[in-house]
């Protein structure tokens, strides 16, 4: 397995960074968390059809880039540094990935290119009031009706639930448990019906809503009662994804803790002298490198299609929440007091942190799944 990036890799992410120190500076991160939307439209076309980037893992055939999750890791962890506040996530990695695994040749070949284009928002409606993320807690249901189906029932915590155009909706058959029953749908946003709420949360740069489904119409998305395993696949490859973002945020808060340090000073010498911050720096920079590492290899290892990719999956977005999270405690102490002040711009990366350690599961959720696969 290669560990190491390629020079156009390389090349890749000094562009991608250049473009986001330009477009998403903490103050632009500031304006964008109060709006609703929170996206730039501009920077979004941008993103969209200057990069590219909104398709770079969708196949060519359907108008992507044909690259793979390694790539696509480099975008998100550039991402992740830079907090871009826009709805890529969501329609990238969540809503085509879903498209990808559960949807019929038809179904890509209508559905992806306009994602991949930017044309379109999508994301995708799995998890609900119980806080499940995982098919168990699905209890949605979709009924037969007319050429499609009806929905009914809520979702929460979908991300950018409240601007996406289209919805990729997780249900189950009325009566039906457990993995039995679980299909894909795919909802309009303006859909007759449909009531979404957006949600105040820690972390204002995602944009997370409620959506209540009343008689909602929608289209099957593949095959009807097949959507358990390409789910479960969708939600590993997103535990991938996110934790690339996550070691990217991880990297830019030890970066500002490290030069704060060297900038402050007390007692007549910068503080990054002192023996004790000299640990938590070291501290930090260990833990970061070991979430990259356990990051990288687990893209490497769903490109390559190894058999234990899933529990990699698992580690790798163990490994990330618990390291962001605690290298954002750790920058915020070494800023001391000004590190806990709405005019310090360590408290965006640090609710950022909080939000994606419990985003598609925590640490603990990780770890536990992480043994179970192995067991198997």
């Amino acid at each position: 397995m290669n560990f190491s990036f390629s020079e156009e890799q390389q090349e890749f992410r000094l562009i991608l960074r250049r473009f986001l120190e330009d477009k998403s500076p903490t103050t632009e991160v500031r304006r964008l968390m109060e709006t609703d939307e929170g996206c730039d439209p501009d920077v979004w076309r941008q993103v969209c059809q200057d990069l590219g980037l909104t398709g770079v893992h969708i196949p060519e055939e359907y108008g992507g880039q044909g690259f793979g999750f390694v790539e696509l890791g480099i975008v998100l962890e550039e991402m992740g540094r830079a907090l871009l506040c826009a709805p890529y996530f969501a329609s990238t990695v969540l809503a085509a990935t879903t498209i990808l695994n559960a949807g019929t040749e038809e179904d890509k070949k209508t559905y992806l290119p306009p994602i991949a284009a930017g044309d379109v928002i999508a994301t995708l409606a799995f998890t609900e009031d119980n806080g499940q993320w995982d098919s168990a807690g699905v209890e949605m249901t979709a009924t037969p009706s007319g050429d499609g189906y009806a929905l009914n029932g809520s979702k929460s915590f979908v991300l950018d639930g409240a601007s996406a155009s289209q919805i990729v909706v997780l249900a189950r058959s009325p009566g039906s448990t457990g993995d039995e029953g679980l299909s894909l749908f795919l909802v309009s946003g303006d859909a007759g019906g449909l009531n979404r709420r957006q949600l105040k949360t820690v972390d204002e740069t995602r944009k997370l809503a409620r959506l209540e489904f009343k008689n909602v119409s929608a289209v099957l998305l593949g095959e009807e009662g097949a959507a358990a395993a390409p789910i479960a696949k969708t939600l590993d490859q997103a535990a991938v994804c996110l934790a690339n973002e996550m070691v990217g945020g991880a990297d830019k808060l030890r970066e500002s803790a490290v030069e704060y340090s060297l900038l402050r000073v007390q007692f007549g010498r910068a503080i990054g002298s002192f023996q004790a911050i000299k640990h938590k720096s070291a501290d930090m920079l260990l833990d970061v490198e070991s979430a990259k590492s356990a990051a990288y290899y687990a893209a490497e290892a769903l490109d390559d299609g190894a058999e234990d990719w899933p529990a990699i999956a698992s580690l790798a977005k163990a490994c990330a929440s618990d390291t962001y999270m605690q290298t954002a405690i750790l920058t915020t102490q070494m800023h001391g007091g000004i590190g806990f002040t709405w005019d310090n711009d360590t408290h965006l990366w640090f609710k950022r942190a909080k939000s994606s350690e419990v985003f598609l599961g925590d640490s603990a959720h990780h770890r536990e799944l992480m043994m179970q696969r192995w067991q198997d």
